[in-house]
């Protein structure tokens, strides 16, 4: 049993600015080898970004920049499965070699957030969010490092192989498998409530802005990526979406009251994502 787990962190809301890579090879369970590094991103560093994840501009001046990390990362996953824990660092590792004219990697992708509902019911109600499945399997670790990142995704996927008795070759095929709706529910209807069957699945996500479909239509593909849906921001949003921001509609400000909210929860510790409408589309793809 052999794969490759990887996380990324990112300079700012572009998924493409990855400033730091971390890797974790395991073997029969065990972490073999590791291996990480700043990076580059040669774009600017957002406050928020750097909150969460505590790496400055000043910090990567002298790092190498991702076209030059671009070989080790391929080294690693080359015909492997490589684990990652929700679509974030696939899409932005995707973005970055999109930017760069870089070759796509030839991986087999396991998301070890679809492996954890499928391998444990109670997340149901607790969220797959890396933090929260860590932290109830009893995995410590250092969040929004790349590297602890990358070690906790293995582990939860290596703690699922344990406890079920699926192989790992298994779970690349049932990870990706429809899990039945619940009694009353209906894949295909508007709704707020995600799709279990989606990749964004225990995801709580918000939008702010003018998007570039009716909003009604941007909620029904995001739910039915497996997104819940709602109108505000609160502890348990995971997503903010932001649009287009109409300025009579700020009242002076340079922000949503959604977005500034958003910002001053991840000041305190809880864990959001603020993206773009076409992040959101890569991520639901």
């Amino acid at each position: 049993m052999k794969f490759i787990a990887i996380d990324v962190e990112t300079a700012n809301p572009d998924y493409s600015t990855i400033c730091q890579v971390g890797i974790a090879s395991f073997e029969d369970g065990i972490i073999k080898e590791t291996w990480s590094s700043l990076v580059n991103p040669e774009d600017y560093f957002d406050p928020i970004n750097v909150s969460i994840h505590g790496i400055s501009e000043s910090e990567v001046k002298d790092s190498p920049i991702f076209t030059e990390v671009f070989f080790v990362i391929k080294q690693y996953t080359s015909n492997n499965i490589v684990v990652h824990h929700m679509p974030f660092d696939k899409v932005a590792i995707s973005r970055a070699v999109a930017k760069y004219n870089l070759d796509n990697l030839s991986a087999k992708w396991l998301d070890s957030a679809r492996v954890t509902r499928r391998a444990w019911q109670r997340f149901i109600y607790k969220g797959y969010n890396l933090s929260n499945v860590a932290m109830e399997l009893g995995i410590k670790f250092k969040h929004h490092d790349a590297l602890e990142d990358a070690i906790a995704a293995g582990k939860i996927v290596t703690q699922a192989i344990v406890d079920t008795g699926i192989s790992l070759e298994d779970w690349l095929d049932r990870a990706y498998k429809p899990i039945p709706l619940a009694p009353g529910q209906k894949g295909k209807t508007f709704k707020l409530e995600g799709n279990p069957n989606g990749p964004l699945y225990g995801e709580n996500l918000v939008f702010t802005g003018t998007l570039s479909i009716p909003r009604r239509k941007a909620a029904e593909i995001a739910a039915n990526a497996g997104c819940n849906v709602s109108n505000s921001v609160n502890k348990m949003t995971t997503i903010l979406v932001v649009g287009n921001q109409e300025l009579k509609r700020l009242k002076g400000k340079d922000k949503s009251s959604k977005q500034l909210k958003t910002e001053k929860l991840i000041k305190k510790e809880i864990d959001i994502k603020i993206i773009s409408e076409e992040d959101l589309f890569l991520m639901v793809d």
